[in-house]
């Protein structure tokens, strides 16, 4: 039983964590693609603010999803 747990234990310490998708740099993009990053950036920062609220707001897994579309959709009938 022992070297089942040890090889567990082997297998989660090798496993590197997930990352999320990195924020769009529109420095970095060609300058034909400049507006199109720009607003892809400003998009991933939308859906960044609104994770965070269901995080403060301990929202279940659940209800994530329509958390995030209700969020999302506040957000742009304000704009």
């Amino acid at each position: 039983m022992k070297p089942i747990f040890f090889i567990a234990a082997i297998a989660l310490l090798a496993t590197a964590p997930s990352r999320s998708q990195p924020l769009v740099d529109p420095n970095k993009v060609a300058p034909e693609f400049r507006e199109a990053a720009e607003k892809r950036r400003a998009e991933q920062l939308r859906q960044r603010e609104c994770a965070l609220k269901a995080d403060l707001e301990k929202v279940l897994p659940r209800d994530r999803t329509a958390f995030l579309n209700q969020c999302l959709d506040t957000m742009a009938a304000k704009q």
